[in-house]
């Protein structure tokens, strides 16, 4: 019979594999949408198709941590819960658009290979780092959770 702190770190490996694979669909959903746009309608406006693409990988995103990666841990309405991916998703989404804007107006890395490094690995990097956080300590908690970590809060 395996201890409880083994438990743990098996549902913790579990929740990781599971945010790694839904975030592998949506970054392949993200790269894809922000190429095709990249490359043909919006070729002269890389922010703007990268803000398009991240909006389609964001559904893609919260329909597989809602549904999969955090389904035991969900514990809030699906309004509140929606509202704090969004937000979490903005920050995300400010991270990679603050990378790609970086390399791209202000070092001049202008090169569709250069927006793909600054905006699909770096900004997506940093981002997701944020965003499992986020969703596993914010957005996808029960309420024993959060009255859990009010009470840890009134202790301190």
């Amino acid at each position: 019979m395996a201890n409880n702190g083994t438990s743990s770190v098996r549902k913790v490996i579990r929740r990781l594999g599971s945010f790694s694979l839904v975030g592998a669909v949506a970054f392949v959903v993200d790269i894809t949408i922000f190429n095709v746009l990249a490359s043909t309608v919006l070729d002269t406006h890389p922010i703007t198709a990268k803000v398009i693409s991240v909006a389609c990988a964001t559904t893609v995103s919260w329909l597989g941590s809602r549904y999969l990666t955090f389904r035991a841990s969900r514990g809030r309405s699906v309004r509140s819960e929606t509202l704090l991916f969004a937000l979490t998703n903005l920050i995300g989404l400010l991270l990679a658009t603050g990378c790609l804007y970086v390399s791209h107006y202000l070092l001049g890395f202008t090169s569709q290979f250069a927006d793909n490094i600054s905006g699909n690995v770096v900004g997506v990097a940093a981002g997701n780092v944020f965003r499992y956080f986020a969703y596993r300590y914010v957005v996808f908690t029960t309420a024993e959770e959060r009255a859990a970590r009010t009470a840890l809060k009134q202790n301190v």
